[in-house]
């Protein structure tokens, strides 16, 4: 099935593009990222941007034939950036939402990883048993128990997430009558206030969480309890567009299929997660 649709969208996005004479000739396609979401996107010590996005968004480009320019924007201002026309694709671990889809439009997924709950080794939450993922919508019932039992585990606590991400979004929704909620600019300021002491946990995915764990600075920290995906975490992440820009949603879109059938996808994601966040 995954195979069928692969090529089937391929096919698609060929005939679409080849078929419409008036589509704007893309010759150079400057790219948004964050820069503060490691192993997504960030800044190494010479201060380049790296990590999966970066490598996959250069690959996108030599499939499209365009030049590719990438550039760092904060986070809070990323959505507002492209509707500017600072630049004309968001790629920066971005869900796809309902909500985001009414102001901007997005390419096919080139990657879903759930969103998991991250504590203290040295917390009594610690022990909150490691489970499986819940699709909020596909599972809707054994979801709801699973967040009632988490809501006793962690009534009085205070949550942090990333602001303006579906991870805040879902600590807002489903926990905010039970605990303080807290967000912050960037994974890295609630990773320091887990640290300090000042908040319990977090949510962030674990596409960020995973090889934060294997480094020095997530020593302390363990992953609990289920993991979550659907609902308001969206369709998995793709790239932020334009909705007037539909010609370069197109070459995104034959892009993304030709490096998830060529397994280009998967060979980033083991070199930057050490597991495959390829959408199934």
């Amino acid at each position: 099935m995954k195979q069928r649709w692969i090529v089937a969208a391929a096919a698609l996005a060929f005939v679409i593009v080849g078929s419409d004479a008036d589509s704007k000739e893309w010759k150079k396609v400057k790219i948004a990222t964050e820069g503060a979401y490691a192993p997504w996107n960030f800044t190494d010590a010479s201060g380049k941007l790296v990590g999966f996005e970066v490598d996959l968004a250069n690959e996108l480009c030599k499939r499209m034939k365009v030049e590719c320019e990438i550039v760092a924007q904060d986070w809070d201002g990323i959505i507002p950036g492209l509707s500017a026309g600072k630049y004309d694709a968001i790629i920066a671990g971005m869900s796809i939402t309902a909500k985001r889809m009414e102001v901007i439009n997005f390419t096919t997924p080139y990657a879903n990883t759930p969103g998991a709950l991250v504590v203290l080794k040295s917390s009594p939450l610690a022990k909150i048993p490691v489970d499986k993922n819940y699709n909020l919508e596909r599972d809707k019932a054994d979801a709801d128990k699973a967040i009632a039992a988490l809501k006793v585990a962690l009534k009085g606590k205070a949550l942090g997430a990333q602001v303006s991400t579906t991870h805040s979004n879902f600590v807002e929704t489903y926990f905010k009558d039970v605990a303080d909620v807290r967000t912050y600019k960037t994974t890295e300021q609630h990773d320091l206030d887990i640290t300090a002491g000042r908040i319990d946990g977090a949510y962030a995915s674990i596409g960020y969480w995973k090889p934060l764990l294997d480094k020095p600075n997530g020593k302390d920290f363990v992953m609990v309890g289920p993991t979550f995906t659907g609902g308001v975490f969206g369709n998995g992440v793709g790239a932020g567009l334009r909705k007037a820009d539909d010609d370069l949603r197109q070459l995104f879109d034959a892009a993304i299929a030709s490096a998830v059938k060529d397994e280009t996808v998967k060979r980033l994601s083991m070199q930057w997660f050490k597991f495959d966040v390829t959408p199934q």
